[in-house]
């Protein structure tokens, strides 16, 4: 029996690493599934006999100009291809069908609910933002998230049987089940169980992650497909909300993400009150409406705002670049409470690039020199010299990989252990 269990077991596992191979690199042959599998040709061909039975994967062919010998055998997600005519052989081509299941990606931010639907391709059909407001605690958001999903589906004639998957997003701290709201600049401390809200309407398989870890994920994803040999590295978002997201590979080669609560990490209480309720939290010295009170020198006990305009945050941001000096001290000290949690933070992990990401980009330059200064704070970085530090601007676009990877993940893993969608 345990013999059988874990010859299953692999199967699944190799099941999964044939679709995760042909869904991020497209078009691929048997040799090169085999390059990025890792397995053996034997092992492949039996793998893909069953997915295309079970209607998985489609099959195709393209001619080949010229050449000679035998075609190549492709495997690609599916899409509906002409094939035109020519001289040659063709190529027979496998790919996932597109058609065979979708993802909604939910965005929760500090001003508006993005919704999205994609195939199982990974290609976006459709997406639609609503202004958040003041939607009155989570009984309220539960009724205009079931609205709005229904909503997405009539606008592509789509059922929610044909959904496999219901990704959602959010700043603040994800319950270790990967369902569960704990807290969040949205609802605060009232949690949010999104398996109750959707269940049992929505048979999909429900996924809650921090925004930050997202964006950690994609990076890693695109970082290991221009480097061998990819280890670790830091996405720190930078906006209304602070956030970090962390990837590094293990030991034994899986993709280890997390996302700590960077932002409500202890900086020095004269940062002020944080919207957690704490005193001197890195957010609350970091995030936009930390620097909107020291810019303007407010009270540090004041109840911090719960949203701030790119537009305010721009005019601050000019008033430091003329030479204001709370508005230019704003920033800097923004800037140093950074510098502080990353140096903390690679003193408890390990050397490694840093990802700056999120609207607060914009203002980089007002805060690099007070990010570097808290940084040198540090032991580690005197001694190794200052990480890599690189600005990436679109957050949303690394935000919208990192929850298709994820998703598009879990669905190989279910559609392995299955054997259908």
């Amino acid at each position: 029996m345990l013999t059988k269990s874990s010859t299953e077991l692999v199967r699944q596992q190799n099941s999964a690493l044939v679709l995760a191979a042909l869904r991020r690199k497209g078009s691929l042959s048997h040799t090169e599934i085999a390059a990025q599998t890792g397995l053996a040709s034997a092992t492949i061909s039996v793998i893909t006999a069953e997915l295309e039975r079970a209607g998985i994967i489609a099959k195709i062919e393209r001619h080949v100009q010229g050449g000679r010998g035998r075609p190549r055998v492709l495997f690609e997600p599916r899409r509906e291809r002409h094939v035109q005519g020519g001289r040659g052989r063709p190529r027979v081509l496998f790919e996932p069908r597109r058609d065979c299941g979708h993802v909604i990606v939910v965005r929760i931010s500090s001003d508006v609910v993005q919704y999205s639907l994609a195939d199982y391709g990974g290609i976006l059909l459709d997406r639609f933002e609503e202004v958040r407001g003041d939607l009155g605690g989570t009984a309220a958001f539960g009724e205009v998230l079931a609205a709005a999903l229904e909503r997405l589906l009539l606008r592509s004639n789509i059922s929610k049987d044909e959904v496999l998957a219901i990704s959602i997003s959010s700043k603040g701290l994800v319950a270790a089940d990967g369902a569960r709201l704990i807290w969040s600049p949205v609802f605060g401390g009232e949690q949010l169980d999104f398996v109750k809200l959707l269940r049992p309407d929505w048979r999909a398989r429900i996924m809650l992650s921090n925004e930050s870890l997202l964006v950690a994920h994609a990076l890693a994803v695109k970082e290991e497909e221009k480097q061998v040999g990819f280890r670790a590295l830091a996405a720190v978002s930078l906006g209304h909300s602070i956030g970090l997201g962390l990837s590094r590979r293990g030991s034994s080669g899986e993709l280890d993400v997390s996302a700590p609560n960077f932002g409500h990490m202890l900086h020095q209480d004269a940062a002020g009150l944080c919207r957690c309720g704490s005193f001197g939290c890195v957010e609350a010295a970091a995030g936009f409406y930390g620097i909107l009170r020291t810019a303007f020198e407010v009270p540090s006990n004041t109840i911090p705002a719960k949203f701030v305009p790119l537009s305010e945050m721009d005019k601050i941001a000019a008033r430091a670049r003329q030479g204001h000096r709370m508005a230019a001290y704003a920033f800097r000290q923004a800037g140093v409470a950074l510098g502080n949690g990353i140096s903390r933070m690679l003193s408890l992990y390990e050397p490694m690039p840093i990802f700056v990401t999120g609207p607060g980009t914009r203002y980089f330059d007002l805060l690099q020199k007070g990010l570097e200064e808290g940084m040198a704070h540090s032991l580690q970085v005197r001694l190794e010299g200052m990480p890599q530090i690189s600005v990436v601007i679109d957050e949303q676009r690394l935000v919208l990989d990192g929850h298709l990877d994820r998703a598009l993940g879990a669905i190989d893993g279910d559609i392995a252990a299955s054997g259908h969608p």
